[in-house]
């Protein structure tokens, strides 16, 4: 494999997984372990481990080669102790290595000293990061610094919002015309068991929802040149309404899909020329009892992240107030292997020869992006074979390094099909003609 940066000396690792023994991490670093030894790249894969303790991390090493039914990750798996409050550890471990998968969060309290070690440093990162705050910061941070160095920084390369954001694209790709807006609808099902998420997840959405009017201060700040609006304008429907299509209740989807494929479109369209495409994101719950339930603990939450004192409740006690659908144990296998996501795409556009500037759009498409269990199997696959596409598609990268969202980074990559091979499947379910 070619070494980053022109004719620097090659680098010791080609990635390195930071936060390797926290709850996402210890999936991350099984999936790297899988890929690794599957052969995909050229030349093998040198890696490394990082995190504060090497007894946890010895023991999620050990862990992951137990279930690839391995006796050991050998010897080639380094292993670097790295503290996000150490700034020296961080440069160290950015030194060493192309690419750093991090996955240390929340990302507003812990992502930049990362993205700072590896844009000084010479070294790619990603993360999976669903905080649009902390997203749009580092793009006004270091979108300068990251392309002056020639490295590039992807946030949100996770189920946030990898299958949203190359969803899109990859309804774009399959109409016959231009697309011009699209609605995705996520389905989440799981077994008897239900389904439940780490807490992490939980903290993130607190302090997230706490900080609107930072966010909004942020973009005013940014400076964002307005997305133009081609053919139809997309209606943004209400909170919560019934779906005819899938006959349950749909609410609007309140993770960053929508705000990353935004930022995707943007620079799809300011850098590439490529037609706009509008977005609006939104999940289905079931019946009007899942509404309910759903308004009552909504409207609580709301009421409790406004004030310092109620935040931390929140924080501390994340099974209590969410009704055990986050905890600080994280789900069981069990849920794990029952649980599996569909995001279903509507699309709208123009047929060949007309033009998106006048009249109703005349043509539909209908895709779905399909996947196992998605906070920790496939958030793993997507940001393993991210990497994978940073490390062995570089040609097909933007030609300059930045911060980008995955959409602007990997919409010329081979992303999408190395994902169908992983299990993260994306498909055309109907083509109706004009």
């Amino acid at each position: 494999m070619a070494s980053g940066g022109g004719g620097a000396p090659e680098r010791r690792y080609e990635l390195v997984v930071f936060g390797a023994s926290g709850f996402t991490g210890q999936f991350v670093v099984e999936e790297v372990a899988r890929v690794a030894a599957g052969g995909e790249l050229h030349g093998g894969l040198r890696w490394a481990v990082a995190g504060r303790r090497r007894e946890k991390l010895q023991a999620v090493m050990e862990r992951a080669a137990e279930r690839l039914g391995k006796p050991a990750l050998g010897a080639e798996v380094g292993v670097l102790l790295c503290d996000v409050g150490d700034a020296a550890s961080l440069a160290a471990m950015a030194k060493q290595t192309r690419l750093v998968l991090n996955c240390v969060g929340p990302y507003r309290f812990f992502g930049e000293p990362v993205v700072q070690a590896c844009v000084e440093n010479g070294a790619s990162c990603i993360d999976i990061s669903g905080e649009p705050q902390f997203l749009e910061s580092m793009y006004m941070k270091y979108n300068k610094a990251a392309a002056e160095k020639g490295v590039y920084i992807i946030g949100s390369c996770g189920f946030d919002t990898i299958p949203a954001d190359m969803g899109v694209l990859f309804t774009r790709d399959k109409l016959k015309g231009t697309l011009t807006a699209v609605e995705s609808f996520l389905t989440v099902k799981s077994g008897p068991e239900g389904s439940c998420v780490h807490d992490g997840t939980w903290k993130s959405a607190v302090y997230g929802l706490a900080d609107q009017d930072n966010l909004r201060k942020l973009r005013k700040q940014i400076g964002y040149t307005p997305v133009p609006v081609v053919g139809a304008k997309l209606k943004a429907r209400g909170f919560v309404f019934y779906n005819q299509e899938f006959k349950q209740y749909s609410i609007r989807f309140l993770g960053s899909d929508a705000s990353v494929v935004k930022r995707s479109q943007r620079y799809l369209h300011t850098e590439l020329k490529e037609t706009p495409v509008q977005y609006g994101a939104y999940m289905n719950i079931g019946g009007f009892g899942s509404v309910i339930k759903l308004m009552f603990a909504g409207l609580l939450f709301l009421l409790l992240v406004k004030f310092s004192f109620t935040r931390k409740l929140l924080t501390k006690y994340p099974e209590f107030f969410s009704a055990g659908h986050f905890t600080k144990k994280g789900p069981t296998q069990k849920q794990m292997d029952r649980t599996s996501f569909t995001m279903t795409f509507f699309g709208e556009g123009y047929s060949e020869g007309q033009d998106p500037q006048h009249g109703k759009p005349n043509l539909k498409i209908c895709t779905e992006v399909k996947g196992p269990e998605p906070g920790y199997v496939a958030t793993p696959i997507a940001m393993v074979q991210a990497a994978v596409c940073l490390l062995e598609d570089a040609a097909a990268l933007p030609k300059q390094g930045g911060v980008y969202s995955p959409g602007a980074a990997f919409s010329k990559t081979n992303l999408i099909d190395r994902l169908n091979k992983q299990g993260v499947e994306f498909s055309v379910i109907s083509k109706p003609e004009v």
